[in-house]
């Protein structure tokens, strides 16, 4: 295999990371959801920190709804590029991406009651 294109290349890391980058931008600019979900967890992570709560499954939980909400994206992308024009097929993958950015944000949801909640009842109670 060719230098730049071994999997140890610097260079194919550094390109596959810019690919990566641009997706992340275009997404946080053109998804007002993503945005949302984004300060969402900011604000997560940063109570988990303040409370001194477990940070490994909030984090998870905060990674979780994102990269659904990035391949969401994506596959609503594809599909209009595929199928322009409405069709019964392109909702189903439409709305089913949807319900996995949904399902993970109430499981995210939980995730939080469940590790925040007895860490925040363990300040108030001093």
């Amino acid at each position: 295999m060719r230098r730049n294109g071994s999997m140890w290349s610097g260079r194919r890391w550094w390109r596959s990371f810019g690919f990566a980058w641009e997706g992340l931008r275009h997404t946080y600019r053109s998804q007002a959801n993503f945005r949302i979900e984004c300060w969402a967890a900011l604000l997560a992570l940063g109570a988990t920190l303040l409370l001194r709560a477990p940070l490994a499954p909030v984090a998870l939980a905060c990674a979780l709804v994102l990269s659904l909400e990035l391949v969401n994206t994506a596959l609503e992308a594809v599909v209009d590029l595929v199928s322009p024009a409405r069709h019964p097929l392109a909702k189903v993958a439409k709305d089913a991406a949807a319900a996995a950015v949904l399902v993970a944000s109430a499981g995210a949801l939980l995730v939080a009651a469940g590790t925040l909640l007895p860490a925040l009842l363990r300040v108030l109670r001093g």
